[in-house]
């Protein structure tokens, strides 16, 4: 099996599944060194190769000389929003799926595989401006680049599958959290906050609602449409369907890292224009696919991301879920 972006937040916990069940992995990187000292900490092992994902062609050769029976790809470009460029975001989030679609479309069909034979990653932020109902035929008005570039992607996915009949899903990932977070995001936000033990923390009014999934589920999800019976060019939402107010979110992680509800400076920030506001997120297909759904909840998922990063053992208090995941394959 083929993981790209095996080393990022979501990627490094379907590398270390995969590992657990057994599975061949290649596992492309542009730095291997630092590629390495993740994949060590996650208990991911596999066969590491230097690779540069802009390099599309050549990267689409690769993915024909290895062969792979799955492919796994969770590159992306634009979750942290220094990452600006509208090149890189077309190239890495457009171009890059589409072309390793097509590299394993090209690939001769393993006999004794039955499943999809591409999982990619798409993006929640691809529905955009949208409210109500968010099934995965409803239109898409992405607003923000990462959006766009993803949904431009997802497109592309969904085009070359339809073309060549590929087993293919695509996986709408929506508010995901816990270990391995990037330093900017919400949750390491609060975590580094609470080890300066004093001063305001600004924070929107967080009245919007967020789908808040914990990262392990989001994994094993991916793992569960991995050897689902998806049709060529599936799209399936990866949530948790339960709404929660980012306020609220706050307050419980808070609590947990004993910062007093005085330091929490609510409406302090603007809250951006790419907020969602829809119904709680239908996730029928998801449910129709795999007969799963994520079951973490919120304050378990918390104190698991906590403990984990207090002993530093990633991976290893998840053993309920690696269990289940690795019966799969």
């Amino acid at each position: 099996m083929l993981v790209t972006g095996a080393s990022g937040f979501v990627g490094r916990w379907v590398a270390h599944f995969l590992t657990r069940a057994g599975a061949e992995l290649y596992l492309p990187a542009r730095d291997c060194a630092a590629a390495k000292k993740t994949f060590l900490e996650y208990d991911i092992e596999g066969k590491i190769f230097k690779a540069d994902l802009l390099d599309t062609d050549r990267f689409q050769r690769s993915i024909g000389e290895i062969a792979p029976v799955v492919t796994f790809n969770l590159a992306g470009y634009g979750v942290d929003r220094s990452e600006r460029s509208e090149q890189l975001a077309y190239q890495i989030n457009t171009l890059l799926p589409e072309k390793i679609c097509q590299a394993v479309a090209e690939i001769k069909a393993h006999d004794k595989w039955r499943g999809p034979r591409l999982v990619h990653a798409g993006t929640a932020m691809e529905y955009g401006a949208m409210s109500g109902d968010l099934r995965e035929d409803s239109p898409t008005r992405a607003t923000t680049l990462y959006g766009r570039s993803k949904l431009a992607g997802t497109e592309a996915v969904v085009s070359v599958c339809t073309r060549k009949s590929l087993a293919a899903v695509t996986a709408r990932l929506f508010a995901i959290y816990g270990p391995g977070e990037s330093t900017e995001r919400l949750l390491p936000t609060l975590i580094a906050a609470a080890a300066k033990r004093a001063g305001h923390i600004e924070l929107t009014a967080g009245r919007h609602k967020r789908d808040f999934t914990y990262v392990e589920d989001v994994a094993g999800a991916l793992l569960r449409l991995g050897v689902s019976d998806c049709q060529p060019g599936d799209i399936v939402n990866v949530a948790t369907g339960t709404l929660t107010p980012v306020r609220s979110f706050v307050q419980a992680a808070s609590k947990l890292l004993g910062i007093t509800e005085d330091r929490l400076s609510f409406g302090s920030l603007t809250t951006r224009p790419e907020e969602m506001d829809h119904d709680p997120v239908n996730i029928g297909r998801l449910l129709e696919l795999t007969g799963w759904r994520p079951e973490t909840n919120l304050n378990d998922g918390l104190r698991r991301t906590l403990t984990e990063r207090r002993t530093g053992e990633a991976g290893r208090s998840s053993g309920q879920t690696r269990r289940e995941v690795c019966e799969l394959f």
